[in-house]
């Protein structure tokens, strides 16, 4: 009787040890075919997008684009948030960074990035080097004759980083004052028009169309630098007494005992920078249009806290 139980618990021990096999047999099937199914979804999607992306009779500098495989995007390489390039790793990040790939991504092609400076961009972007331009690039009338922008992606005002050491806490602190301003910005260019307007300088010499940092002596002066880390170092060593530019530029070079001043002024707008008349221009407004529409760009700015 004993060896006839053990028997019988020995065969429901094996049936329950193959029904549990191939319990785990059918649900490693349905997941491995399930993950098949939405595998060859998402490839149909990308498949979809791509023909979808080749069908399209895009302007001939775009399809030279297309055709290259790679859009080339002049970016700033110092403004956290907008573009930095780590110094350690190389990688670029930041919204214009962000913004730049998906255009690429929009074409289906790989993106380059080149580092630029307010006095380069523009040249770089003439010369046929870049495709574009995502630099802080600040929209106005007369940068409109040389190049086309886009619908701006975000809007910032211009205002001044002092050492609190020096007392400045406004624009009347700054007269007879020496300020360092990036090369080919338009930074001094709105300080002085602020301080005209607040009554503070005479402006009797100012002509905002024929307007040059490097030789304007009327109750301000300016110091030209290539980029903002050495407008910074300048501050620190007292060469310059300020330092102007956009606030959200400045946000980095606002270490422990710098302050800004309490004026803002003269709103910066920044757009995609593309040749004039040029198709791709077309192409980039129509992006920043929909991602501005959808709230894909108010996303980018609350991610980098801008």
């Amino acid at each position: 009787m004993k060896k006839k139980l053990a028997i019988l618990l020995a065969g429901v021990m094996v049936f329950s040890m193959l029904a549990a096999c191939g319990s785990s047999s059918s649900d490693t099937a349905a997941e491995t075919e399930a993950t098949a199914e939405e595998t060859t979804e998402e490839g149909t999607e990308e498949a979809a997008e791509e023909t979808a992306a080749a069908d399209t009779e895009w302007p001939e500098d775009v399809q030279a684009i297309i055709d290259r495989g790679v859009l080339r995007v002049g970016v700033k390489s110092d403004v956290i948030g907008f573009g930095y390039q780590d110094p350690l790793t190389g990688e670029y990040s930041g919204m214009e960074i962000d913004l730049a790939q998906m255009i690429a991504d929009a074409l289906g092609v790989d993106v380059e990035y080149t580092t630029v400076t307010a006095a380069t961009r523009g040249e770089l972007l003439d010369s046929g080097d870049l495709d574009c331009v995502l630099a802080t690039f600040t929209i106005t009338d007369e940068r409109r004759e040389s190049w086309d922008f886009s619908t701006p992606y975000y809007t910032d005002a211009v205002t001044v980083l002092v050492e609190d050491s020096s007392g400045i806490t406004d624009l009347s602190g700054l007269v007879d004052a020496t300020v360092g301003v990036s090369s080919s910005s338009t930074s001094a260019l709105a300080l002085v028009q602020a301080m005209i307007d607040q009554g503070l300088i005479s402006g009797d010499n100012f002509d905002s169309e024929t307007f040059d940092a490097s030789t304007w002596t009327d109750g301000i002066s300016f110091r030209q630098y290539s980029d903002y880390p050495a407008i910074s170092t300048a501050l620190s060593a007292g060469e310059v007494d300020a330092f102007c530019v956009d606030r959200s530029i400045l946000a980095a070079y606002r270490t422990e005992g710098r302050s800004y001043i309490e004026d803002s002024f003269s709103p910066q707008e920044y757009g995609v920078t593309t040749k004039k008349d040029s198709g791709f221009s077309g192409v980039c407004d129509e992006l920043i249009t929909g991602w501005l529409a959808d709230g894909t760009i108010d996303s980018l700015i609350s991610e980098y806290g801008l």
